[in-house]
């Protein structure tokens, strides 16, 4: 587990967090957390062995997501070293179906939860709570609300909020061309630059009508050990095999609008997302540490 601060990892570090909106609201807020089958016994083990970092357990609910076949380039299924078909996660978008197979959602609506925050274990900084960004969802009615942060230039390799037929959505950075990447407006400001953080607020009422719906799925291009014809494993350096998933972001379409927040990306926005370079745990880590040496 990679630690951004000393001796934290990342689900301690927004746990604190979480016990702070505790104390300040006098309410024990549930905590529930999507592993994959890849990870989930470690994940909850993590937790075990680390006593769930002093949150009360009986408030945390771990659940599975889905799994989808993976392809070869020549668009066969794979098959892993055991003879089974290979799978991978399907996406963070597969959070939804997730909730209702493993009745988390009834879970949420036993407890008389009204909105929950989504977010990812990536980001040190996300605002688990925020009174201003509820507010503003409230006051205006928004079943879906989202923050966004301004892209640190066109290729920066992140979903940006857009409209699609009307309807609010997210274009991925695979999925965007580069005309459109640099399209600008007469301020001189990306016309395209307001990046998806993966902080959202869903009213329960939103997430009934999307879990019900199939989200799309999108392609990526990754590296996959898998088991050829003749019995043979292939172990391979480069990506060689195609997963699908599903984004959350699939969901704003299932609703007419939604509230988008934009947010100062040094307060917020600390992705982990590669071992080494940018947005690694060196980077978030300093981004994590400026912050909070302001505060």
């Amino acid at each position: 587990m990679l630690g951004i601060i000393p001796d934290k990892s990342l689900f301690e570090i927004l746990c604190d967090k979480l016990k702070k909106a505790n104390e300040k609201y006098k309410e024990i807020i549930p905590w529930y957390i999507m592993t994959s089958k890849e990870n989930n016994e470690e994940t909850i083990e993590f937790f075990k062995v680390n006593e769930f970092f002093g949150y009360p357990k009986e408030y945390i609910r771990f659940f599975m997501q889905g799994e989808l076949p993976m392809l070869d380039t020549k668009g066969r299924i794979l098959v892993d070293e055991s003879g089974i078909i290979k799978e991978a996660a399907d996406g963070h978008g597969g959070v939804f179906e997730a909730m209702f197979k493993n009745e988390i959602f009834k879970d949420m609506q036993s407890r008389k939860i009204e909105w929950v925050f989504m977010g990812t274990i990536d980001n040190p900084l996300a605002k688990l709570t925020d009174e201003v960004f509820m507010g503003i969802g409230v006051t205006k009615g928004s079943l879906l609300l989202g923050k966004s942060a301004i892209k640190k230039n066109p290729e920066e390799r992140v979903g940006v909020f857009c409209k699609k037929n009307n309807r609010p959505g997210v274009v991925e950075y695979s999925e965007i061309t580069e005309e459109m990447a640099n399209l600008r407006d007469k301020e001189g400001n990306l016309l395209y630059g307001d990046l998806h953080m993966v902080c959202n607020i869903f009213n329960i009422k939103a997430i009934e009508t999307i879990g019900v719906q199939k989200l799309p799925y999108h392609i990526a291009f990754k590296k996959a050990k898998y088991m050829d014809e003749n019995g043979g494993i292939i172990e391979p350096t480069e990506p060689n095999s195609y997963k699908f998933e599903s984004f959350i972001f699939d969901a704003f379409e299932k609703v007419e609008d939604m509230v988008i927040f934009r947010t100062k990306r040094e307060e917020e926005f600390a992705p982990v997302k590669n071992a080494t370079g940018e947005d690694s745990p060196e980077t978030a880590r300093k981004l994590y540490n400026d912050f909070n040496n302001k505060i």
